[in-house]
């Protein structure tokens, strides 16, 4: 990683620096996106998985937290593409823009301050291994949408996800699930999950506090496509996914993740299932603009 956009203009990353005083990092007053570029050796393309869908939900995320931002969705994924030509990348990679209260000083507040947004991108592979996660029920709750809303990448609500995950690493489990305050089945600590029982998908409903994830509604795409499936989004309770013949995270970071164990308790036969193999293998071809039908996703960033 070489550059960054900054404060209206690519720079050199060591100039993509903000001071301690920055209110955003005193009282998480940041959001943000997670953008995959995706390498295809036989093409020698970079391709860029569904952009301008990341880029709306993102400046979703600003509204939420009263930022202005003189941009459009299509303003930011061209920055992106500039940026990413500039760096030359010829591998996978993580793009991370981030809106923020740049004014300095004390005081929590939304209003009256400066807002900045900065993108920058990194090499990047695996976020967690693809199968046979071991993950258990985190006894932290999902943050609540009259909290901080959920449906947004509020910064300061991924303080939660890091308290899921820690504790989970911690006590030798690879994830967690994280349940809603009233005990129905929300997300992973930064994806979101399905669950499939006697042949049909579930996942749960935008309303139980879970991020309207752009890689979920692709998933639920292929699925009915692909496979003939009409997942369902509805609440699901904790003992159906003991019951689950298939449990799969997915995620821009974590791509598609078979969970064959919970707690102490084998899903299905304890191995990545049909469904969810299926998934994680056409996914991958998709992502990378290897399926036709679905090119239209993937935002070549090298010119022909």
């Amino acid at each position: 990683m070489a550059y960054a956009f900054f404060e209206g203009e690519i720079v050199p990353i060591e100039e993509a620096k903000v001071s301690v005083r920055t209110q955003a990092l005193h009282y998480g007053t940041s959001c943000f996106a997670g953008i995959r570029g995706f390498w295809n050796e036989e093409q020698e393309q970079l391709f860029v998985f569904r952009i301008l869908d990341h880029y709306e939900r993102f400046l979703d995320s600003t509204k939420l937290l009263r930022m202005s931002l003189p941009y459009s969705a299509q303003d930011l994924a061209d920055i992106t593409l500039r940026l990413l030509r500039q760096e030359e990348y010829r591998e996978d990679v993580y793009i991370r823009p981030l809106g923020y209260k740049a004014s300095e000083g004390i005081g929590c507040q939304l209003h009256g301050l400066r807002d900045e947004v900065t993108i920058f991108a990194d090499p990047y592979g695996q976020y967690m291994k693809s199968e046979g996660a071991h993950v258990t029920f985190s006894s932290w709750r999902r943050v609540d949408d009259n909290a901080i809303p959920p449906r947004g990448k509020i910064g300061g609500a991924y303080a939660s996800s890091a308290l899921i995950k820690s504790d989970a690493v911690l006590n030798g489990f690879d994830e967690a699930l994280v349940l809603t305050a009233d005990g129905h089945l929300a997300e992973g600590s930064a994806m979101n999950v399905f669950v499939v029982r006697r042949g049909v998908a579930s996942t749960p409903l935008v309303t139980d506090n879970i991020l309207e994830g752009v890689t979920r509604r692709t998933v639920i795409r292929l699925l009915q496509d692909e496979l003939g499936m009409e997942p369902v989004e509805r609440s699901i309770d904790r003992s159906e996914v003991y019951l689950a013949d298939e449990v799969f995270f997915c995620g821009t970071g974590a791509q598609v993740v078979s969970v064959t164990h919970v707690d102490q308790r084998a899903i299905g036969s304890g191995q990545t299932g049909p469904i969810t193999e299926r998934m994680r293998v056409l996914h991958d071809d998709v992502v990378r603009g290897r399926c036709e039908p679905y090119r239209r996703w993937c935002t070549p960033v090298y010119d022909d």
